[in-house]
């Protein structure tokens, strides 16, 4: 039950954020909304939408710059095998910036809740507007 509550609190903040924000903004957010969906199903490929399938896209992690769609996602599922080792993942979306009509930046934090840990940290995403939809080109996470 409590479960229940938490997930519609975190939904009602996430939708209420929305409401001061611009258009593009909020196609920014809904974007990263699903990714963060995806990932609580335990559903990588879906998650990885939110990235730019290109060889140019840019991750960047602990190890450094990888760069590749194919790349970012089997690093994910080398690091996260399976919905126990994924946990739940929270956003919270510090600042969503759209630069011009094809360029945003993003700065939030995440988390991940586990059984036995809670690791979390930050992000820096750019996002372009590639075919009429946004996407992450550039995320760099700690």
């Amino acid at each position: 039950m409590s479960k229940i509550i938490l997930s519609l609190v975190m939904s009602l903040c996430f939708y209420t954020n929305l409401v001061a924000q611009s258009n593009e903004q909020r196609a920014v957010a809904q974007l990263l909304e699903s990714q963060r969906v995806a990932w609580n199903k335990g559903d990588l490929v879906e998650y990885m939408n939110g990235y730019w399938h290109s060889d140019s896209l840019v991750f960047v992690g602990k190890n450094g710059p990888q760069y590749g769609w194919q790349k970012t996602l089997d690093n994910y599922k080398r690091s996260y095998p399976d919905k126990s080792a994924m946990g739940e993942l929270f956003f919270n979306l510090l600042k969503i910036e759209i630069i011009d009509a094809n360029n945003a930046f993003v700065l939030g934090q995440w988390r991940l809740k586990r059984i036995n840990d809670e690791p979390k940290g930050y992000f820096t995403l750019r996002l372009q507007k590639i075919q009429g939809s946004w996407k992450v080109v550039y995320d760099h996470s700690s």
